[in-house]
Formats: structure tokens, C-alpha cells, sequence
């Protein structure tokens, strides 16, 4: 799960990271009355889990709260790419002298942890490492050990970072095991004017996995600022992920559902660029009731033209997902007006094609191979433009 800056912010704050003064705000006024409080300079930053907001207009300097509040109402409900705007962070403006990245992640190929490190911050990383891979220090972490002051102080001479920022690395680890985190990036890791270190943004993601450890994580998953298919789907066991195309993709099993995607983004391009709208992995049970409701998810998203169900019968057999297809459109009703392209293969094939072509629904084409059913999924959303 990743968490908002702001929350990640407190959750630095919590472990002794030293932190920008400042608050989160959901309303221009608030915005304003954070900027009195401060008493300075500020940085108006909106707070949506994506990047590029500084060019999209989403962080902005104010010198007095009136200039808070009107940078606030300008970026408070702004759409960055696909994420909406609902809360930003007000923190008091700093004088930077040098910035500097680091973060701690989990390295799973190695099955270890990793330091990155760089004495130049402030931009991206990925293009850092591919413009300029000698500035940035990869150090292993060894999980017996952790990061003790020896471990920083090497972390900090490999990346050249400055003496003084050997103890904030290591409230970094602090805050990264203590939270169960998958990731901490601090980027910029500032050095003020005055020389203290400061930490003047924060990425941290968190392992669900280890949710049950810390009931205090739950307010994180209180998103306003998640798409409600999103949050439905959650409460019905279902895998869902909305993206921005127009092809609903609905499969059993994530490695083909990623598959399908790749595969219907492919034929997009030849059917008026039209795109896949979603990530759904109905898994193994592909019930009547599962069906419907990883049905009724998609049909209701207005972007939603056309819908590929793609399924390999392995522990549930193609005849039950059939039977759930045809019990599925019969619960929705009215409400399953979008073509479905169909395509099966697997355990109980044959019986699972009869089915469907015995229900001749006419919504349902059923396509053989995948990459024909594709191309017709995406030929139908490019037609229902």
C-alpha cells in the first residue's frame, strides 16, 4: 500500500526523521490557516500517489496565507494524471543548500534489503540511474544486521553524502522496519542553510502483507481519493484496478489477466487507439455470483465500451465459468449492455463452449484464441466510440 506524502511525512516524523514544519489540507481555508500558523514562506504540494506533480502545476510557492489559500483552490481538485486531487500538504518553505537521495527497499530478487544513495537529489531516479549510474550507490543490507551507525556511515561515504547525515539514515531504517515498509524514499533529503538535514519529502509503501501487525494502518486504506470500482471490488474479493482505456479485461489468474492486457493494448493500436480500462483477476472461483459482480464493476464504468473475458480452465473447468457467464448476464439484467468477446480454453472446453453457444445471449462472441478475441473486444470499443 502506498501512502499519500503527508502521511508518509508523519510516519518519518513518528521515527525522529527530521521534517519541513507543516500540515495536510482538505479546503482552501484550511490551507490558509496552516500558511498563518507557520508563519513564512510555504509549499503549496498536492497530494495524489503519482509523480510529475510539479509539472502538472501541482506544487506552488506562497509568501503569505491569501497566496496559500489561492494556490490551494487552483490545485484542489486538479486531475494529475488520472489521480484527483482531494487533500494538499502545507509546509514551510526551506533554504536549500544541497539535496541529496536515499531510500531503503526490499531487493526480492536478492532476498536481501538494499540502500540506494546519491548526493545529487531532486530528480527522478530512474533517470539518474540510466543517464548517470556512477552517482548512485547500491548498498546490500544484510537483514541480521540492519542499519547501525557503522552501516550508515558506509552508505553515506559510498554516495558522498555529508557526515551529519549518518543518524538520519538510521531513523530511516528505524521507520522502515518498525512499519513493515517494502520501500522508504526520501528524495529530496535536504541540507539547509544551517546545516541540519531534513527530509523534505517522503514515498514510503507498506507490506499488506503484514497489516495484521499494525491496525493503526488501516486508516491509510480510508482513500478518498481511490476510485470506488476500486474499494467495491476489494470488499468482494475481488483483484481490481482501474486504468484509463476503454476494453474491460476480466481473467482467472493475474499472470494471465497481464497477459491480456499486453494483448489487448496491442490490438488497440490497430482498432483507433483504444486501450484496456482495467486490471480484474476474478481467480479460481468463477462462480455465477463472482462473475456478476466482477461483471457489474466493469459494465458500470462509463469508460467501459466493450468487455474481454478471457479464461484458462484449470481448477475451476471452462463449463462452470460458462455457466457463470450465462447466470452472471442474467442477474445484471438490463444492466449488461456491453458486448462480451469470450474466449475459453482448458479443462472442459467443449462442454464450456456449448453452454454458452446452447444460452446464445447476444451480447456473448465467443473467439477462439486469444489474440483474435482481442482484436474483437477491441474492435467493438473502437466502433461504440
Amino acid at each position: 500500500m502506498d501512502l499519500y506524502e503527508y502521511e508518509a511525512r508523519d510516519l518519518l516524523a513518528g521515527h525522529g526523521v527530521p521534517v519541513a514544519r507543516g500540515a495536510v489540507a482538505a479546503t482552501p481555508a484550511e490551507a490558509e490557516a496552516v500558511t498563518r500558523g507557520i508563519g513564512g514562506p510555504v509549499v503549496v504540494k498536492a497530494q495524489v500517489k503519482t509523480g510529475g506533480r510539479g509539472k502538472a502545476g501541482g506544487v506552488r510557492m506562497a509568501t503569505t496565507p491569501a497566496e496559500a489559500r489561492a494556490h490551494a483552490t487552483a490545485i484542489l481538485g486538479m486531475d494529475i494524471k488520472g489521480h484527483h486531487v482531494h487533500r494538499v500538504l502545507v509546509a514551510a518553505a526551506a533554504e536549500i543548500q544541497q539535496e541529496f537521495y536515499v531510500s531503503f527497499l526490499l531487493d526480492r530478487a536478492e532476498r536481501r534489503f538494499l540502500a540506494l544513495a546519491s548526493a545529487e537529489g531532486g530528480m527522478e531516479i530512474e533517470e539518474l540511474s540510466r543517464e548517470r549510474p556512477d552517482a548512485l550507490a547500491k548498498v546490500a543490507i544484510d537483514p541480521a544486521t540492519g542499519v547501525d551507525a557503522d552501516v550508515a556511515r558506509a552508505i553515506v561515504a559510498a554516495a558522498r553524502l555529508p557526515e551529519s547525515a549518518a543518524g538520519v539514515l538510521v531513523k530511516l531504517w528505524d521507520a522502515f522496519v518498525s512499519a513493515d515498509a517494502t520501500l522508504v524514499e526520501v528524495n529530496p533529503l535536504a541540507q539547509l542553510a544551517d546545516g541540519s538535514i531534513v527530509a523534505l519529502d517522503g514515498k514510503i509503501t507498506l507490506d499488506g502483507n503484514a497489516g495484521f501487525r499494525h491496525p493503526d494502518h488501516a486508516a491509510f486504506a480510508a482513500d478518498p481519493g481511490r476510485d470506488p470500482r476500486e474499494v467495491e471490488a476489494e470488499a468482494k474479493g475481488l483483484n481490481y484496478v482501474k486504468l484509463d482505456g476503454q476494453v474491460g479485461v476480466i481473467g482467472n489468474g493475474a499472470g494471465l489477466v497481464m497477459s491480456t492486457l499486453d494483448v489487448v493494448a496491442e490490438a488497440g493500436r490497430r482498432h483507433g487507439g483504444v486501450a484496456p480500462a482495467n486490471f480484474l483477476d476474478i481467480g479460481g472461483g468463477a462462480n455465477a455470483q463472482v462473475m456478476a459482480d466482477g461483471l457489474g464493476i466493469i459494465i458500470d464504468d462509463p469508460a467501459v465500451r466493450s468487455v474481454f473475458v478471457n479464461v484458462f480452465g484449470g481448477i475451476t473447468a471452462c463449463d462452470q465459468v460458462a455457466s457463470g457467464i450465462v447466470d452472471a448476464l442474467r442477474i445484471l439484467g438490463p444492466d449488461a449492455s456491453k458486448p462480451l468477446v469470450v474466449r475459453l480454453d482448458g479443462n472442459n472446453v467443449d462442454a464450456g463452449r456449448a453452454i454458452l453457444a446452447e444460452a446464445a445471449h447476444p451480447l456473448v462472441t465467443m473467439i477462439d484464441t486469444m489474440d483474435a478475441a482481442a482484436d474483437r473486444a477491441a474492435d467493438l470499443a473502437n466502433a461504440g466510440a
